[in-house]
């Protein structure tokens, strides 16, 4: 089984359309948003193609499929629920790979591992599980230092990327968990 996890659009329709391509090519079982999908927040300047509303259209679209998974991030509010038509607005969305391996997606800002200025705040979880965030806009793939068996996953920032390339992430929960996680860079057209 495939996942691909996402992060950060902050309302930007012109990565919002290249990760609607990249879901296409890639054809994962689930489609795990981890939050900030449509304002750009007070910190960020605009993203590229900052429409909103058309990010809304491209993410209710996706949604038919019935494999979205989605947390709130710090920059969503109530009227974010109201225009979308899947739930996001949970702290943390607990996902059971067939494996048996927990996937503990969340944002970053409630809960975390404490990578680049993410919240230190990791719940308890079963060895072999892996915590999945966004919120930094930076690229992890690790153990969480002093937990050991959990792993920590940040796919980076589809739009606005604090380490230099806009990225999303993989799951193969076919594979070991230290190799189960993979970026993708997509690149500017």
């Amino acid at each position: 089984m495939k996942f691909l996890i996402a992060s950060d659009i902050h309302g930007s329709a012109y990565w919002a359309e290249r990760l609607m391509a990249a879901i296409g090519e890639e054809r994962p079982d689930r489609v795990l948003l981890l939050g900030d999908l449509l304002y750009h927040g007070p910190r960020n300047d605009l993203p590229r193609d900052y429409a909103p509303k058309r990010v809304i259209a491209l993410l209710n679209d996706l949604a038919a499929s019935g494999r979205v998974v989605a947390v709130r991030g710090n920059c969503e509010a109530e009227v974010d629920q109201m225009v979308l038509s899947f739930p996001c607005m949970a702290d943390s969305a607990p996902v059971l790979a067939p494996s048996g391996r927990e996937l503990f997606c969340t944002h970053g800002h409630v809960f975390g591992a404490g990578f680049h200025n993410s919240v230190d705040n990791l719940p308890e979880l079963p060895e072999g599980s892996a915590i999945v965030y966004g919120h930094t806009h930076v690229k992890v793939n690790e153990a969480v230092p002093g937990h050991p068996g959990i792993w920590a996953f940040n796919p980076g920032s589809v739009s606005i990327p604090k380490d230099g390339t806009h990225s999303y992430g993989i799951y193969d929960d076919s594979l070991p968990l230290t190799e189960a996680f993979s970026h993708i860079v997509m690149g500017e057209e």
